[in-house]
């Protein structure tokens, strides 16, 4: 599932792409993508310009010039594409947008969704998420405020997504192995020292990850050469069974509260 990296990389795309750009058509191909009556949702959105991009957490909000916005998750298996009819990939695609320059293709959102939303409704929606890992109030002191009297395992904290927002299976294994912490720690036996380093970790991982592109398949556009590119990069998560890049020992791969988790027994420790 995309987590902050790569939703990130996408708001970035798309407000390169298509802000700016006004809706001329839409195509919805499967009606439990959307929230409304699919024509409805074709009606509502034609002839609307797409102002800016906005991501919260792994969600990307599509702000309109109406007041409106479109919400976005693409859970496990969502992508989106912008090019031509010609160079579109060959999957299958749940809404299609034609833009001014281009089409905006939404694929494989068989789990993931595209809401038409008001203000009011996209804050009922996700108004409760935490904060973004980068949000200015959330300092050093605010992180290690946020885990005092938690009583979770280091990685169910990570990614609860109303504790901190963006943060999925793939970086919470990455955070906790560059901290050098295990992600079934307990968060009562870390140090505040430790969580100064969890701090840290989790700024350098997502930061680098989101700087290669993170682990999405799909380049967006014909000439992208950035998206996905994290994929070889992954430290542990899902590398069990070889070696840890730092000592040799060999990455565990266990589960944790019907997640997977991969960490190195030598180089990460339980407190």
């Amino acid at each position: 599932m995309p987590e902050w990296p790569e939703m990130e990389t996408y708001r970035k795309l798309l407000t390169g792409t298509v802000a700016g750009q006004t809706i001329q058509t839409v195509e919805v191909t499967r009606d439990k993508t959307v929230n409304i009556p699919a024509e409805q949702f074709k009606q509502e959105l034609e002839g609307r310009m797409i102002w800016f991009v906005e991501r919260r957490g792994k969600y990307i909000l599509f702000h309109l010039d109406n007041g409106k916005r479109l919400l976005l998750h693409l859970m496990l298996g969502g992508l989106m594409y912008y090019g031509s009819e010609d160079d579109k990939p060959d999957r299958t695609t749940q809404v299609v947008f034609q833009l001014d320059k281009g089409y905006l293709y939404f694929i494989g959102l068989r789990l993931g969704f595209l809401h038409y939303l008001s203000v009011k409704e996209v804050e009922e929606k996700i108004g409760s998420l935490g904060p973004d890992p980068f949000d200015k109030r959330l300092t050093p002191e605010a992180f290690k405020a946020k885990f005092r009297g938690k009583r979770s395992t280091l990685k169910s904290a990570l990614v609860d997504q109303q504790f901190i927002s963006g943060i999925g299976n793939c970086y919470a294994d990455e955070i906790a192995f560059t901290a050098g912490i295990r992600p079934d720690a307990k968060i009562a036996s870390l140090t505040e020292e430790t969580l100064d380093g969890l701090y840290a970790a989790m700024h350098k991982v997502l930061q680098d990850a989101a700087a290669k592109g993170g682990y999405i398949e799909l380049p967006f556009t014909k000439d992208d050469q950035l998206t996905g590119g994290y994929n070889e990069h992954c430290l542990v998560y899902d590398r069990g069974g070889e070696p840890c890049v730092q000592c040799g020992t060999e990455i565990v791969k266990a589960e944790l509260a019907s997640r997977k988790v991969f960490y190195c027994p030598n180089c990460q420790k339980e407190s």
